[in-house]
């Protein structure tokens, strides 16, 4: 949260092993908001024998103009995530060209945070 009590949060996704630039998305900013929504929708071209192989990256940050984004918290989604996580990952490489939908706590954790953008 900012100075003004609210944060400006967007998310960004990655995944991994990298494929280079194709593999990062962000949402939008949504500026002065604790309680964003984001309703975007990101794709990757990959064979689906290859997306078990893959770990999905996804961090929310706080956008600080002028200064570095704070880390908000994040989760990932693969074959070495857990719990729910593991659950949801297993259910999209069962479901292909199916859209599966499912809220994730977010943790603090330096393992889902990725500066890069």
């Amino acid at each position: 949260m900012d100075s003004n009590g609210y944060s400006d949060p967007f998310v960004k996704i990655c995944l991994k092993p990298d494929m280079g630039k194709k593999a990062k998305n962000k949402t939008q900013i949504k500026k002065k908001t604790l309680n964003p929504e984001f309703n975007e929708e990101f794709s990757y071209e990959i064979k689906h024998g290859e997306l078990a192989k893959k770990i999905l990256d996804i961090s929310v940050w706080d956008y600080d103009m002028g200064t570095s984004n704070d880390f908000i918290g994040g989760c990932q989604l693969g074959i070495t995530a857990k719990g729910e996580c593991l659950k949801h990952w297993y259910e999209c490489l069962k479901n292909k060209d199916k859209k599966i939908e499912r809220w994730h706590v977010l943790l603090n954790d330096n393992t889902v945070k990725d500066t890069d953008d």
